[in-house]
């Protein structure tokens, strides 16, 4: 099995531990056959975000205990479908992005440029 690749061509980093994020549930926005959203930019989500989420049927705010999600605020870093994280650029409502958490399979849907005038210092 190969090593998960970010954006930038580096060995992919974790996104985030709690909440517990990533398709596979371990923390890394990884993909794979099975992951037909494509859960693969590490965004940091705002309430803006969030909203825009909910109102386009994926309500990431409330917590589904039978799924073990707890439910997003703002600041959580979540893997988010790269076709929403698009969609949310598209209107103006595009969360933060963490380069180097962010599988490079998302640049098949969004250019790096623009994730990176999205991208924040995860050293802080």
């Amino acid at each position: 099995m190969t090593e998960a690749k970010n954006v930038l061509g580096q060995k992919l980093e974790f996104c985030c531990g709690s909440p517990l994020t990533g398709f596979y549930r371990n923390g890394f926005c990884e993909t794979g056959d099975q992951d037909l959203g494509s859960h693969v930019v590490c965004a940091e989500v705002t309430n803006e975000f969030l909203d825009f989420s909910r109102l386009r049927g994926n309500d990431l705010i409330t917590p589904r205990p039978g799924f073990n999600f707890p439910g997003l605020k703002a600041g959580d870093r979540w893997c988010l479908c790269v076709s929403r994280w698009r969609e949310a650029l598209e209107a103006g409502v595009a969360p933060p992005v963490v380069l180097a958490a962010t599988h490079e399979k998302a640049l098949q849907v969004v250019e790096l440029d623009k994730l990176k005038k999205y991208a924040i210092d995860t050293d802080s």
